[in-house]
């Protein structure tokens, strides 16, 4: 039976009940956001940090009685104008005293409203219980008013790796991973996170600590251990992860920085491991910062030089165990950041960043030296319809720029456009732009303008982005250009009915050998997407995609497309029960033509994944609450090849056409 039979087979099949529990709604509307402000890039990532991120959101919700304009904005999906109109309604009627009073803000999209619920709260409700200013650390008090969260994952593959066969990989086929979260008062939190890759042999091969203290005194955040900075625009200092261009044309372009965070993610680079405070003096806030802290590192045998810096946190065999913290950095300075009536921020950062051992220049541009100092100013200005935002930033040599604004001439309009300038011999390891190139803040200049618009009948977004850059690139031995365009609209036509569409263009320089000559030629990319999402009962929601891919480098005579399709199931049909499911049927020409696709997955994970090849990928999601503070969850997922007699390659080579894995997590809240 073909793929394509299979697949309505299934429709066909699809068992309907009808049953009275509600779906998780808090997880369908993050999925939903994530789905608007991430784009399935073109590598495979599981995007923690994103994802922690909105949890921490969750755990963290911002307050409506007290956010001001600039805190409100930071709120996926949530225009200045619309927290505008939030900050009047609470002006004049006083503080909310229900998240669902928003909807009586006529002005207020109610789309709008219900895809940030799960990240707002009032003062006032039992969410605040932990907000208690008294001093009093009895053992009764301090049990009513500690929060614990512990989680505990593993994974495993089922099917064994070249590596493991071998006996290259010193480890188990197991991945673990165990974060322990204590937090009292919601001023007090200490953090501990252990985690193992797949191959490795200790189970603590990655550990994190942190203990923070909030609003003691003049010091808003005091952190011992792992953390991160964000300030401006990401162009001096940011965590190892952002946002860049998705569905929503508008938000993922201005960064909304969290100032000093603990380290919670297992990202296992590009954070600071020393301590950190942050002072605030009226509107002043001032930050200061030191780390010593040390990474893995590729080292050059002759001269001892760093020529390359790890980021996949695997530590399997000799050669990646050599990297292993190879390399040290020690990084102080401090910020200072001015807000005014909650609309206007402006900042400077100064820091230096020194290193045990010299970076190896892979040419004239690149990163050079073992000492590097940094300066930069940002500003946000939020005015009635428009906010200019912004950053520059200085490395010695030259000036990294970001500038832009946001336009709303009505609640139901926003128009962006921003220009970014970064210099082939700027460099900054601590930074995370808004950029084509995932975050990297180098050798790149483009404009990028989007708008939404949300009209009766559905709601537009569109973006055009053109992007250059000057200089040679790893994968360009000269200056190359390119462009991208995307057109997005969802509308719901029935209150139980929603359809996505879903339409991207991208040309873009690449090297191609023809002739057996190296040439600069373009590459065009084009992919139509449409998703169907149904509420089929209170229980059970259906969630269908097709989508197509189309891959031509004409000049070399490369001409390949590829399809997806996939069909989602959430079931909750019984209380403190949850089920997910999802089967998905593809074939492409080769990895070329892939098409990416996310997943839901157990808390804190959301993978992206390719697909490409012929074949049928499933999973199963069970995620069940046994006691309040208690949850299980388990996933099952299974990628069928059969034209193939092995997957992958390399070390990760699987012998057969089955790469099926199961995972287990355990979440404690008390």
């Amino acid at each position: 039976m073909s793929i394509k039979v299979s697949y309505f087979t299934f429709f066909i099949l699809l068992p309907i009940n009808i049953l009275v529990a509600q779906l998780d709604s808090s997880s369908i509307i993050t999925e939903n956001t994530l789905d608007e402000i991430i784009d399935e890039s073109d590598e495979e990532s599981d995007n923690l940090g994103l994802t922690d991120i909105f949890e921490e959101l969750i755990q963290n919700p911002i307050d409506i009685n007290s956010a001001d304009l600039i805190e409100l904005t930071k709120l996926p999906e949530l225009d200045s104008h619309s927290a505008q109109l939030i900050i009047d309604h609470r002006k004049k009627f006083g503080s909310f005293y229900s998240t669902n009073e928003l909807y009586s803000i006529s002005e207020l999209d109610k789309g709008l409203i219900q895809s940030i619920l799960p990240f707002i709260k009032v003062s006032g409700t039992s969410e605040n219980v932990y907000l208690d200013n008294e001093q009093d650390f009895s053992p009764d008090n301090f049990l009513t008013k500690t929060r614990i969260d512990l989680r505990s994952r593993i994974t495993n593959d089922l099917q064994n790796r070249d590596g493991f066969i071998s006996g290259k990989y010193v480890g188990s086929k197991l991945k673990s991973y165990n974060r322990l979260l204590v937090k009292y008062q919601n001023k007090y939190q200490l953090g501990i996170l252990t985690e193992k890759d797949p191959g490795e042999s200790s189970y603590t091969d990655f550990n994190s600590f942190h203990l923070q203290v909030k609003d003691l005194y003049l010091v808003k955040n005091f952190i011992a251990g792992d953390y991160v900075l964000e300030y401006g625009q990401g162009l001096a200092l940011w965590s190892p992860f952002g946002f860049s261009k998705g569905t929503d044309a508008i938000y993922p372009v201005k960064k909304r920085a969290r100032y000093l965070r603990p380290y919670t993610s297992s990202t296992e680079y590009r954070f600071f491991r020393g301590t950190a405070a942050q002072i605030q003096i009226s509107d002043f806030n001032f930050t200061a910062f030191y780390s010593n802290n040390s990474f893995d590192a590729t080292i050059d045998s002759l001269t001892g030089n760093i020529t390359s810096v790890g980021q996949t946190g695997y530590h399997r065999f000799e050669s990646e165990l050599n990297k292993k913290n190879s390399a040290k950095s020690i990084v102080a300075g401090g910020v200072v950041d001015y807000r005014l009536l909650g609309k206007y921020n402006i900042g400077a950062i100064f820091y230096n960043a020194s290193f045990n051992k010299n970076f190896e220049s892979e040419s004239i541009y690149s990163l050079t030296g073992n000492h590097f100092s940094y300066l930069s100013t940002y500003y946000d200005f939020n005015f009635t319809r428009i906010n200019f935002f912004g950053e520059f930033s200085y490395d010695g040599t030259s000036v990294a720029s970001i500038n832009g604004f946001i336009f709303s001439p009505t609640q139901n309009f926003i128009f962006t456009t921003s220009i970014r300038n970064y210099p082939r011999n700027y460099n900054n390891i601590y930074g995370f732009g808004f950029s084509e190139n995932s975050g990297k803040i180098n050798n790149e200049v483009g404009i990028y303008s989007g708008l939404k618009w949300r009209l009766p009948f559905a709601v537009l977004n569109l973006y055009y982005d053109i992007f250059k850059y000057p200089f040679s690139t790893s994968e360009n031995f000269l200056p190359s250009e390119g462009n991208e365009f995307l057109f997005a609209m969802s509308s719901k036509p029935f209150i139980k009915f929603e359809t996505r569409m879903r339409y991207k263009y991208e040309s873009k320089e690449i090297t191609e050998l023809i002739n057996n000559n190296e040439n600069i030629v373009p590459r065009l990319k084009q992919s139509f997407r449409i998703e169907f999402i149904y509420d089929l009962s209170k229980t059970i929601r259906l969630k269908s995609r097709f989508e197509y891919n189309h891959f031509l480098i004409k000049d070399a005579g490369v001409k390949e497309s590829g399809y997806l399709m996939f069909q989602d199931l959430r079931y909750a049909g019984i209380n403190n029960l949850n089920l997910y499911g999802r089967i998905i049927f593809f074939q492409t020409d080769s990895f070329s033509s892939a098409v990416y696709e996310f997943e839901n997955d157990l808390l804190g994970v959301m993978p992206n994944l390719a697909m490409y090849g012929q074949g049928i990928r499933m999973y199963f999601i069970v995620k069940y609450r046994v006691f309040q503070f208690l949850s299980l969850s388990a996933k099952y997922s299974e990628t069928y090849k059969p034209q193939e007699s092995s997957l992958s390659s390399g070390d990760n080579e699987i012998i057969g056409n089955v790469d099926n894995r199961i995972s287990f997590q355990l979440d404690m809240n008390f």
